[in-house]
């Protein structure tokens, strides 16, 4: 098998190829390697700096609707965000609030008279802003918010108060330093009643970049990563802003002060209105995949000419990437790493249709994109930390030296796995989603179809007790339908139980938080399944769209790996209850192996068709590259390819 580089790199890139290419141009005018040794005043002054050159590039314009100078490109620019990953986070951060939250949440939860006003400021870096949901004493719990916004019909004012130490506005980006206006979430209070959580606009500085009156701003000073971002705290002291203040889209106040929303129901229209910020975590999930593909094309092109130990035969030391043992350390963290990528590039592109200037998107449709986006989100952050951290141990003490880029890539995404939605939270958020359907789809069977919905359920339990399932499942564990009834039986297990733990819950009486509370540990496994499995087969189905045989070819291997690499890690959920044998385990584990042999030789076209601007990879952790020999990892090109080709035979 040969595949070169750029075919391989053109399938990662997909719909938005011509963005990327633009950015990875782009990328070379910032100033994206921080001096480890600034100051945290001098390098969040080079990210304002670095955010202002983002703004005049044009890009960050590209996201907003064309009828204010925008691009109406939603998908572009988020694929756009998510490659800053592979320069400065503290970057990717800031312009992440500035115009996916700050100014994602004026212009889809505001109306006209916002974006006129605003949205242009807003897209060429003029407005500076924040998005000041998170208080000290509710992170996840949006839905109780303790700060106010009450209506004066008297003024035609709100008044935006923060009524104790626990609501205080907390760790909000562009705070502390440079932001002049705040989406302020607040509870709605009119005559006395309260309407739930709406947004506000909330100036917080004046031209001179003094507090507003009855604001009162902090700094959450130096983090353990990501510090040219500049968190901050507010406190709202009886701060009166005028009623067209409000992000009115989804509820309104009137002069007299008359409440009115398109959504009557207060719990739908609250995750009605979150659901439209659902960008965030989109883009959330795309920095951490990139961030992960930098670390891993440092450890793997590290891995290929670093060496220890002889090998008995020849006297030669060995590069430690042709050991077993570090192979399973960094590959099967790779194809997990295309498979996320590819399960982001489907979810972006799906987020982009439904989105789009002038979309109507279905409700069913917009609720799926946010269970997958939750979903992706958690197993992606989640994927990153671990993935970094073998990366940092794969280089060993080289590893841990700032110069090397891994420690910061370490600190710097510590944090993708809390923020825009705990990750554990979210998961119970999509547990909560798909046991719904799952209860809707057993509701609309007629009396046939839930007498073999119930003798299903009993089958399956005899089919575990007697070991018939494990062998009536049997198949070929490298082909990619077996690999699928897996995964899709071991989620239907999951959720079938999840959904009989909580039926208790409908009974009179029952303890409701006490059923729930003690079934999370299985809502969480259910919905790590179900997204195992989405992934899955977004992986699968980017497979089958790619025209170049060879590609496509490589791509099945690196799928297989990362398929068996999730059953191997669940094994013993696989062996419990009948769907694999004990010894079909072990050739689980047995195929992982041989998959990382098969990968190896095409371990450095993988990571090169990242297409990670190497200035972003530059560091002494490569430096051994120049005194490598080629036929230790790749044949060098020959004279008639193109340098840029990686050719593994």
């Amino acid at each position: 098998m040969t595949v070169n580089t750029p075919a391989l790199q053109r399938a990662l890139d997909g719909r938005w190829a011509a963005t990327r290419d633009d950015v990875r141009a782009q990328m070379g005018q910032l100033s994206l390697d921080p001096d480890p040794d600034l100051s945290t005043e001098e390098y969040r002054a080079l990210t304002t700096e670095n955010l202002r050159g983002l703004a005049e590039s044009g890009r960050p314009q590209q996201g907003f609707d064309p009828a204010y100078g925008g691009g109406g490109d939603v998908g572009g620019v988020v694929t756009a965000f998510a490659m800053l990953g592979y320069g400065d986070l503290s970057l990717l951060v800031k312009a992440g609030v500035q115009w996916g939250l700050f100014g994602g949440a004026v212009q889809v939860l505001g109306t006209s008279r916002h974006h006129d006003e605003y949205l242009r400021a807003i897209m060429n870096g003029e407005l500076l802003g924040c998005f000041a949901m998170t208080e000290t004493g509710h992170g996840s719990d949006v839905q109780h918010l303790r700060t106010t916004a009450t209506y004066d019909p008297a003024t035609q004012e709100f008044e935006i108060h923060t009524p104790d130490a626990g609501a205080r506005k907390d760790y909000i980006g562009n705070a502390a330093r440079d932001g002049r206006m705040a989406v302020a979430f607040a509870q709605l209070i009119t005559g006395g009643e309260t309407h739930g959580v709406h947004a506000l606009l909330v100036p917080i500085r004046d031209e001179d970049g003094q507090p507003m009156p009855g604001v009162t701003i902090g700094d959450c000073g130096r983090k353990a990563g990501l510090n040219g971002v500049d968190n901050g705290r507010l406190v709202f002291d009886h701060v009166r802003v005028p009623r067209d203040a409000l992000l009115n889209r989804f509820g309104d106040v009137s002069e007299d002060g008359t409440y009115s929303s398109p959504i009557a129901n207060e719990t739908r229209r609250f995750f009605t209105m979150l659901g439209t910020l659902v960008r965030g975590r989109i883009s959330v999930a795309g920095g951490a995949v990139t961030a992960t593909e930098k670390a891993l094309a440092l450890a793997i092109r590290y891995g290929a000419t670093r060496r220890q130990f002889a090998e008995p035969a020849t006297g030669e030391e060995v590069v430690v990437l042709d050991y077993l043992v570090h192979q399973r350390k960094l590959l099967p963290a790779l194809a997990t790493t295309y498979a996320l990528h590819f399960a982001q590039a489907e979810l972006v592109a799906d987020m982009h249709d439904l989105q789009a200037p002038g979309a109507d998107a279905p409700e069913a449709a917009q609720r799926d994109l946010e269970t997958r986006a939750a979903g992706i989100k958690a197993v992606a952050t989640w994927h990153a930390t671990a993935a970094i951290q073998t990366c940092r141990e794969a280089c060993g003490g080289a590893g841990y030296l700032t110069a090397n880029l891994l420690p910061q890539l370490k600190a710097d995404t510590d944090v993708f796995t809390t923020f825009e939605g705990d990750n554990t939270v979210l998961l119970q958020l999509v547990a909560k989603t798909i046991l719904s359907d799952y209860g809707r789809r057993v509701a609309k069977l007629d009396v046939v179809g839930k007498a073999r919905f119930a003798a299903d359920l009993l089958g399956g339990m005899v089919a575990e007790r007697t070991g018939v399932r494990a062998v009536l499942n049997r198949g070929d564990l490298r082909d990619r339908a077996h690999q699928r009834r897996l995964l899709v039986g071991r989620e239907e297990h999951l959720l079938a139980g999840a959904a009989q733990r909580m039926r208790k819950a409908l009974a009179p009486g029952a303890d409701q938080f006490g059923i729930f509370n003690g079934t999370q540990d299985h809502l969480i496994v259910a919905a790590r399944a179900y997204v195992d499995r989405i992934v899955f087969d977004a992986f699968a189905a980017a497979v089958e769209q790619v025209e170049d045989t060879e590609v496509r070819a490589l791509l099945e291997v690196v799928r297989t790996l990362h398929a068996l690499s999730v059953i191997e890690g669940d094994r013993a959920f696989f062996v419990e209850h009948g769907y694999l044998t004990a010894g079909r385990a072990k050739a689980v584990t047995q195929a992982v192996n041989t998959l990382c042999g098969e990968l190896r030789p095409h371990a450095r076209t993988l990571v090169d068709a990242f297409g990670i601007p190497e200035a972003r990879l530059a560091c002494p952790l490569l430096d051994g590259e120049k005194d490598a020999s080629s036929a230790v990892t790749d044949p060098a090109p020959s004279d008639e390819e193109p340098s840029d080709l990686a050719s593994v035979g």
